[in-house]
């Protein structure tokens, strides 16, 4: 169904992807992975047509439809809802019309104007049972509901709506024009739990092949068969079968033998080199020592034994069995340090209201954090889970009720989107807004976190969204805070990021109230589970429990 050959694409002396080989087969679901800026999405804009490679081709039968999901969506300034999902579904919908009227055409019709009448009628009929388009008002109903849309009038501008409901919005016409091959680059950014279980199931059942780009691992694991990790050292492409989960076992089995191998290799040339010098050592000290022949000779023999010696190791190290030091990847080192101890009731919510334009967000929320709880504050895209980390970190004031914070408290806000940047400022600049340290202090604090070189002197307008998740985590870990109020902040972080967010938090002291739809997270670092349904607040003690008591 899809190829690709021998793909390689560079920008200027940059190598982005180095002779890329795979293939698609029907109804097969591939998990594209690696760091932020390994090429994924140039891989999926190469395979989509939008972007030339350099060499290599990607061969796909010319009947297969292609639809593609980009990471950023850009919509005309006058798009509405109605019209962006007109562009997927506009002729299906109006297809029984003209079977309709072409029905009617072909009642009146006789003599010799029956016959193109005839065919003109039975060629439209296919056509609308080919793209089922008398079930095409159900499929829209259904993809707009699953995706937290349905609530949306035709003529709602796009340009009023989030981020998130953006990349829904785009998501909903990909998948109601119904491609062959779907290519998603991330599409679990902004989902909210009952959106992704419902774009779990829906890609589960497609029918065509999928290529998708995502970090969330729980999703890689319930829907993949094969992974596809791009490693953005060596530019190149190696395929896994199975399961994320199956990779991440591998990866760990793979560096573990290297490194054992590694350490053998090690002993092995240590041992030999210090034959050598044992050798060359007596050899030297019998010549010094002695005036006797037969000696001399023995010393002799010994320094040409070290010499054979010496180039039997120089073989093996310029051989290809020489085992390269694993390498160290260069991560995200994310350390919030210590924070200062806060009273041990950080936070209290006593009937705390949000109303915007007369329609109530949620009313009545009471709720406690004590310190050193990790709490995650889930609930539908829409149900007030921003607005209520905003009147917690005192950005808004609620409508009713109080919002009282203990003894000590200093909390950091993360925006989900990243708002608090200064667009102006380049990235040093922006850590040395926020934290009294001189350039180069600033320059190796930047560089854990992926800033090195000339990338603190990129402004923070051109960042990409993962580059700015990376300098607002930095900013806030000088800071100085003991109460986080994270808004997703794992949206566009690589999974080696969001394992080392996970390890930071684990090891933070200090209290967390985080909003975030990443399941594999969640499972693994909330105490308990804050909800908001209906604009009420509800407890929930584990993911499951959530899960069962949410799913519609």
């Amino acid at each position: 169904m899809l190829r690709v050959l021998a793909v390689a694409k560079s920008y200027g002396d940059t190598p982005i992807l180095d002779h890329i080989h795979f293939t698609l087969a029907p109804g097969e679901r591939a998990g594209l992975i690696g760091p932020n800026g390994a090429g994924k999405s140039t891989l999926l804009r190469i395979i989509a047509g939008l972007e030339a490679p350099d060499q290599g081709t990607v061969w796909r039968d010319p009947a297969v439809r292609l639809g593609y999901l980009a990471q950023a969506l850009v919509y005309a300034p006058d798009d509405t809802v109605g019209g962006v999902v007109g562009q997927a579904l506009g002729p299906v919908l109006a297809l029984p019309a003209t079977v309709e009227r072409l029905a009617g055409v072909l009642a009146a019709t006789s003599g010799p104007a029956y016959d193109a009448a005839l065919t003109a009628y039975a060629a439209a009929l296919d056509e609308a049972e080919r793209l089922d388009a008398y079930g095409a008002p159900a499929r829209l109903a259904a993809v707009l509901a699953g995706l937290g849309l349905a609530g949306l009038s035709d003529d709602t501008p796009v340009a009023t709506l989030s981020g998130g409901q953006k990349t829904r919005l785009g998501l909903a016409r990909l998948l109601l024009d119904r491609p062959d091959v779907l290519l998603l680059d991330e599409p679990t950014n902004h989902l909210d739990l009952g959106a992704l279980r419902w774009l779990q199931t829906f890609v589960a059942d497609y029918p065509g092949a999928v290529l998708l780009v995502s970090h969330d691992r729980a999703f890689l694991d319930a829907l993949v068969t094969k992974i596809l990790a791009l490693d953005a050292t060596t530019h190149t492409l190696t395929e896994y079968s199975g399961r994320y989960s199956d990779y991440a076992a591998e990866q760990e089995r793979r560096a573990a033998r290297l490194a054992d191998d590694y350490r053998r290799q090690q002993e092995q040339i240590e041992g030999i080199e210090g034959d050598i010098r044992g050798l060359k050592g007596r050899a030297r000290a019998r010549e010094m020592t002695t005036i006797d022949f037969a000696l001399r000779a023995k010393a002799k023999k010994g320094a040409r034994t070290a010499k054979v010696r010496e180039r039997k190791l120089e073989r093996l190290l310029a051989s290809e069995e020489r085992i390269e030091k694993p390498r160290q990847h260069w991560e995200m080192k994310l350390e919030f340090g210590a924070a200062p101890r806060s009273g041990s009731r950080v936070l209290t919510l006593a009937g705390v209201s949000q109303a915007f334009d007369g329609r109530t967000l949620f009313a009545g929320l009471d709720g406690e954090l004590a310190h050193g709880e990790r709490v995650a504050l889930l609930g539908p895209n829409g149900s007030g889970k921003t607005t209520l980390l905003r009147i917690i970190s005192g950005q808004l004031a609620p409508t009713r009720g109080v919002v009282r914070l203990g003894a000590n408290v200093r909390p950091g806000y993360f925006a989900q989107e990243q708002e608090g940047l200064p667009p102006q400022l380049t990235v040093l600049e922006a850590v040395l807004a926020v934290a009294a340290l001189d350039e180069t202090a600033a320059r190796g604090f930047l560089h854990q976190f992926l800033f090195g070189g000339a990338a603190v002197f990129t402004r923070v307008a051109d960042l990409s969204y993962g580059e700015r998740a990376r300098l607002v985590l930095a900013r806030l870990v000088l800071s100085g805070v003991n109460f986080l109020l994270l808004d997703e902040p794992l949206n566009h972080l690589d999974i080696a990021s969001r394992t080392h967010f996970e390890q930071a938090l684990a090891a933070f002291t200090g209290t967390v109230l985080a909003v975030v739809h990443d399941r594999y997270f969640v499972a693994a670092f909330a105490d308990r589970i804050w909800a908001i349904h209906d604009g009420r607040l509800a407890i929930y003690y584990d993911l499951e429990s959530y899960e069962a008591a949410t799913v519609l």
